[in-house]
This record gives structure tokens, C-alpha cells and sequence, in this order.
């Protein structure tokens, strides 16, 4: 059996979060199939009818993809409500290059990456540093709530 996988996001805002997690993970907007406008085009031109579409929905990119093929599809699927209990799942993105690096440079290059998130929109919440754990991590919430670490 193949198996595929995609990460689906709920949220309010999708080309909010196309943006602040394209910047996050290197990711670019994922383009409507060849010969299509737009993903709305698209799910039209597949049989959904215009009616059951929300307001908006696939005039702008709602998912992001890898550029080198290597990580999952993410789909920011748009709900009404927003976000209002803790993540059961959260991504951890991995900048320090690991315990083979010392825990200055790897507390470095956390560092700079949860500057150049916060400059973008992410919340920092609190730092995971527990004295001779030799780990150093910061958790955010992206600009919806969304929890996440940088590790």
C-alpha cells in the first residue's frame, strides 16, 4: 500500500499562516494544478459546486509545500472558530544541529531563529532549558495559537 501523508492545520486565517509558515519552513505557496487559476478553479472544474465553496476560498494559496520535495504538504484548512485549547500535536523545528554541537552554538542558532519568527508574527511563550538536560528548545504559538518548538 502507498501511503501519502499531508499536515492539515484548522485555522481562521489561511493565507495568514501560508505566510508565516512558508517563512518558518523554508516552504513556497503550492501553485493550482497546471491550467487552473487558482484552487478554486480547480475544485470547480472537478465537480464541486460553487455553492458549497466559503467566501474566498482557493483565490489565494491555502497550502505550502516543500521546494525540494522532501517534507509534508500543509493545509491550512479554514473553520470558523478559533483556536481555544492546547495543541494535542505540535511541530518541532529543528535548528541546532543536535547534541553533537555545543550547547552555545546550538542555544545561538535557537535563538536567532525564534528572532527572526517573532519578527514575523510568532508569540514566544516560554524556554525548555532544564539545568543538566544539556537541551535547549523555545516554545512559540504561531500567529493563531498554534504551538510549536524551535530545538
Amino acid at each position: 500500500m502507498d501511503v501519502t501523508m499531508q499536515l492539515t492545520i484548522d485555522c481562521v486565517d489561511p493565507q495568514r499562516l501560508v505566510a508565516f509558515w512558508c517563512e518558518a519552513l523554508g516552504y513556497v505557496p503550492e501553485p493550482p494544478p497546471e491550467g487552473h487559476l487558482n484552487w478554486r478553479d480547480y475544485w470547480t472544474a472537478m465537480g464541486v459546486p460553487e455553492e458549497e465553496l466559503p467566501p474566498g476560498a482557493g483565490m489565494a494559496p491555502e497550502s505550502i509545500i516543500d521546494p525540494a520535495g522532501r517534507g509534508p504538504r500543509v493545509w491550512f484548512q479554514r473553520v470558523p472558530e478559533p483556536k481555544v485549547v492546547k495543541n494535542r500535536l505540535h511541530l518541532d523545528l529543528k535548528v541546532s544541529g543536535g547534541r553533537d554541537v555545543a550547547i552555545a552554538v546550538r542555544m545561538q542558532r535557537v535563538n536567532a531563529m525564534v528572532e527572526r519568527l517573532t519578527s514575523v508574527g510568532a508569540t514566544r511563550l516560554r524556554i525548555l532549558d532544564e539545568p543538566g538536560e544539556d537541551h535547549f528548545a523555545v516554545v512559540l504559538q504561531d500567529p493563531e495559537g498554534n504551538e510549536f518548538c524551535v530545538a
